[in-house]
């Protein structure tokens, strides 16, 4: 996960929103090497400039943040794609899930989601906090 806050940031210090982060988008350059970690797909991002809003709902919808579905985003909204990230590598299972995306943009939106998971018994505090803020 540090480098995975590392790449968004750098992305983020240069005024790039991402807007499509999710597990499938990291790739390790070497197989046998995990500290190889690179962000990929580029397909949906965006150079922003200082104070500039988006408002076109781009990505996909497990990972989407409340605001893209809204449609008033900026850079930001890339964090809330790597909470989900961390959620879902912790566990097995997306937070926010439903029969078709429809379902699924309703419950992102609706922002509710639980640490009683199984996996989430052996996790610190600190983790589950770093989720509920990102």
């Amino acid at each position: 996960m540090r480098q995975i806050f590392s790449a968004i940031n750098y992305c983020h210090k240069n005024n790039v929103c991402h807007r499509d982060i999710k597990p499938e988008n990291f790739l390790l350059k070497f197989k046998d090497d995990p500290s190889s970690i690179k962000l990929i797909d580029f397909g949906l991002s965006r150079k922003l400039t200082e104070g500039e809003m988006l408002s076109t709902p781009n990505g996909t919808p497990f990972y989407l943040a409340p605001e893209i579905i809204k449609g008033n985003y900026n850079h930001l909204c890339d964090n809330w794609s790597l909470g989900v990230v961390m959620y879902v590598m912790l566990s097995g299972s997306p937070p926010f899930y439903g029969k078709n995306n429809k379902d699924i943009l309703k419950a992102v939106v609706g922002g509710v989601y639980t640490f009683n998971l199984k996996p989430f018994k052996v996790c610190s505090d600190e983790v589950k906090d770093l989720i509920s803020k990102l």
